[in-house]
């Protein structure tokens, strides 16, 4: 039984990692069998299955290289067909390859040797190497500025987000009203979804924003395409680069999502909205007197315990 397609399978108390692809690194600041095993699943594109493998490989990182293929598959609760499977998705020519490279690069430790880090801190570590890429991206300021032009100057503001990356766009639109005058979320698919952009460029709407995460939904595709044709500047953020809506996007800005957890997670993205915020109230020259009048009447109407 599969889940909602953002997340891996739960089967035999073994919990996958997420089923996003990712342009992220591994755990930089892990180390041990565990984080050497992270650094050599992060950025392949694994099924469920194959990712409850990779789970269970880091969960036994120091049996890891002496395990036969039959061994894992008990472990993991999968075929034997499948653990080969899961080594040739890695690159290479099946599983005695994988495991020989493994003890190659093992540590001098036997299986049950302490030391290794857990999975809960290595996915900590990769979110933190992922904040650390975002902020070597951002030692160029031009594209985020440019992005933030882009959304202060659009009227109506239709913000983007569908299944997992919905939490991203409300979290931008939530703060974004407080400083621009009329600002849309989008988080439904299907017909209607057509018809808001549609609202949105006829009440004069110029650029559209888009959060796009793994996995990304066929529909977030169709929009992009759509509001383009449509007339829409459409600035993305999404995991990669190289993700499906690049190609309908004129101005992509990539933040890493860590892969490491049953369920993906996306510090970098959501920093990087905040960022966008930023660079849009820069452009908007009364968002400083719209968040001053806010606070004034929070204060007011005694909205906040602080």
């Amino acid at each position: 039984m599969s889940g909602d397609g953002e997340n891996g399978v739960r089967t035999n108390g073994t919990q996958p990692r997420g089923t996003g692809a990712t342009g992220s690194t591994a755990a930089g600041g892990a180390t041990g069998t565990g984080a050497r095993l992270q650094r050599l699943f992060e950025g392949h594109r694994l099924t469920p299955t194959q990712r409850r493998i990779a789970h269970c490989m880091v969960r036994r990182a120091a049996d890891a290289p002496f395990l036969s293929s039959v061994e894992l598959a008990e472990l993991a609760g999968v075929s034997q067909p499948s653990v080969t499977r899961f080594a040739v998705a890695l690159g290479f020519d099946g599983y005695p390859a994988l495991r020989r490279h493994l003890r190659d690069v093992a540590p001098a430790e036997q299986p049950g040797a302490c030391g290794v880090d857990n999975e809960y801190q290595q996915a900590v570590q990769a979110e933190i190497d992922n904040l650390r890429h975002l902020a070597e991206a951002l030692a160029d300021p031009g594209p985020v500025t440019e992005a933030g032009r882009l959304l202060a100057a659009s009227r109506p503001l239709p913000v983007l987000g569908l299944r997992a990356a919905t939490a991203q766009a409300a979290g931008f639109v939530y703060f974004a009203r407080k400083v621009h005058p009329d600002v849309r979320l989008l988080d439904e698919g299907g017909t209607l979804l057509t018809d808001r952009i549609d609202a949105a460029v006829h009440a004069g709407a110029t650029a559209l924003l888009c959060f796009a995460l793994p996995r990304h939904p066929r529909e977030v595709v169709e929009a992009l395409a759509y509001a383009r044709s449509a007339g829409l500047a459409v600035v993305t953020v999404a995991d990669s680069a190289f993700a499906p809506v690049a190609h309908h996007t004129d101005l992509l800005l990539p933040a890493p999502v860590g892969t490491g957890l049953a369920f993906d997670t996306a510090c970098a993205p959501m920093l990087l909205g905040r960022v966008l915020l930023e660079a849009m109230c820069d452009d908007l020259p009364d968002a400083q007197a719209r968040l001053e009048e806010f606070d004034a009447k929070a204060a007011e109407r005694q909205l906040f315990v602080e």
